[in-house]
């Protein structure tokens, strides 16, 4: 017996946890919010004033923490197929978009073309059979992404789900980051094969080409001008 369950036996998942409850409690839409904080705690990935992108930013946990840490002088935008229903501050946008069917720049105001910090917790539709796979060509999508719309020094943030390919991702990461890191935060549940790959000061360069992901979601529309939170 382990904790009260037999060997062998899964141990039932807890939906309601600790970081779910802080989350309630805290005002934040969604657990998830504080495994930014804990990167953002250890990594110091985003500065006050900072432009930030959120990749698959529904339903706005991380919104609310880049909003937070970019200040009133920041400005974050957040991409997602659904829709952020909940409003979150002034100086986030967000857009009904695939990041990847749309130039991400396009959602930014008109003169700038570069951020300072690309975040992304996309994952793809999941199948149980072959999802890590599946994850780090989305990944690679994310890093063809940040060579269009991050800085020279930049900083990216992205999940993986760790598997067989999760090594060569990072050597990838490597040859376009100064330096690079892997984290599980404390939010993640013990279950979960998320990881997430930290890159800071974007050197430049183009990244491997990749295939567009399968199994995800279809596409909607482009953003439109002024939409959004």
């Amino acid at each position: 017996m382990v904790r009260g369950y037999p060997l062998g036996v899964p141990k039932p998942r807890v939906l309601h946890d600790e970081f779910f409850k802080k989350a309630k409690a805290e005002g934040y839409l969604a657990r998830s919010a504080y495994k930014l904080l804990e990167i953002q705690e250890k990594r110091k990935l985003i500065r006050p004033g900072d432009a930030v992108i959120d990749l698959g930013c529904a339903p706005g946990s991380w919104l609310q923490v880049a909003s937070e840490l970019v200040g009133p002088h920041g400005l974050v935008v957040g991409l997602d197929l659904q829709e952020v229903a909940h409003p979150i501050a002034p100086n986030v946008r967000t857009f009904v978009a695939d990041a990847f069917a749309i130039e991400p720049a396009q959602a930014l105001p008109a003169g700038r073309e570069r951020v300072d910090v690309l975040l992304s917790d996309m994952a793809p539709s999941t199948s149980g059979h072959g999802d890590d796979m599946l994850s780090v060509r989305l990944c690679r999508r994310v890093l063809e992404v940040a060579s269009r719309v991050l800085r020279p020094g930049g900083h990216l943030c992205m999940k993986v789900l760790e598997g067989g390919e999760f090594p060569e991702l990072l050597r990838e990461c490597r040859g376009l980051f100064e330096d690079v890191s892997a984290t599980k935060p404390r939010a993640s549940r013990d279950v979960s094969k998320e990881i997430f790959i930290v890159g800071k000061r974007y050197q430049g360069g183009a990244p491997r080409a990749a295939e567009r992901p399968v199994n995800v979601a279809p596409p909607r529309p482009a953003p439109k001008p002024g939409w959004g939170s």
